[in-house]
């Protein structure tokens, strides 16, 4: 069996079958990114508006020079922030992966030492077992797939907590990391998209059921402070995933063959003879 591949289009990412390269299914996240979410346009303009006030004789000096390029600056502000944030996130990830396993990890780059710091101090507290890291969940029934960041084995008391000593009862979880000013709701959808599907497919393409989990958590890791918190993965959370599957769908796919071309449309301004008889 061949590694799964990915590929970009229109915006979203898409998993291709390792057995049947033209099966292409879309990932997790480009599914949740169905979710209406207005608060971005007014986010964004948030941005736009202090990089304006913030760097005002730049822009002035950039717009008597060049106006479409001081447009163009301006309007990135919200993606090349968002391009940075989600830098840091793919470095702290392949940091967090490479301490999990094990891996000696020293000196890194300034933005990095606090996530190091961080991670370090959740491994000692909770001390999980890794199971899975970086594979893809496959789902043959719904048609999605997506890398899921860990499953870990944690071990628990009564009350829920994490005994280091692992003397209390294990519990697998399929597990997410998050270096996002805060954790959001829409995390669920994620982790009960990888918990509920299929089979998972490693690196080298083999693929196994995907176990029964114990339950879901996310670690929220920021410079500042860490916490590993529960999420819940049941079946009412997967049928809202399940629902923006079918809305992607329909917006990818369905809505484009729902209008027909006109049977019937204006023809121009009428042109009479007197008209055409003055040309």
């Amino acid at each position: 069996m061949g590694r799964v591949r990915t590929i970009q289009r229109g915006g979203s990412r898409f998993y291709v079958h390792p057995e049947r390269p033209e099966i292409k299914v879309p990932g997790v996240t480009s599914v949740v990114g169905m979710l209406p979410k207005p608060f971005l346009m007014f986010w964004a303009a948030k941005m736009t508006a202090e990089l304006a006030v913030d760097s005002l004789p730049f822009v002035a000096q950039m717009a008597e020079r060049d106006r479409q390029g001081a447009v163009d600056y301006l309007k990135g502000a919200s993606r090349r922030y968002t391009k940075m944030r989600a830098d840091v996130g793919s470095d702290a990830h392949d940091l967090f992966e490479r301490m999990i396993r094990g891996q000696f990890v020293g000196s890194v780059h300034p933005d990095l030492a606090a996530y190091r710091d961080n991670f370090a101090a959740f491994l000692e507290a909770v001390n999980p077992r890794l199971e899975r890291a970086e594979d893809v969940a496959w789902s043959d029934a719904h048609g999605y797939a997506g890398s899921f960041d860990a499953v870990l084995t944690v071990w628990l008391d009564n009350d829920g907590k994490p005994t280091p000593d692992r003397s209390g009862t294990p519990h697998l979880l399929m597990a997410d990391w998050k270096t996002s000013k805060a954790t959001y709701p829409d995390v669920a959808l994620q982790m009960s998209a990888y918990a509920n599907a299929d089979r998972i497919i490693s690196p080298d393409g083999t693929s196994e059921p995907m176990p029964e989990f114990d339950g879901a958590a996310v670690l929220h890791i920021t410079p500042e402070l860490w916490e590993f918190k529960p999420v819940r993965i049941d079946e009412e959370v997967f049928s809202f995933f399940l629902a923006l599957r079918k809305v992607f769908t329909w917006d990818r796919d369905v809505s484009k063959t729902v209008i027909g071309r006109a049977i019937a449309k204006s023809v121009g301004s009428l042109v009479t003879g007197t008209q055409r008889r003055a040309k």
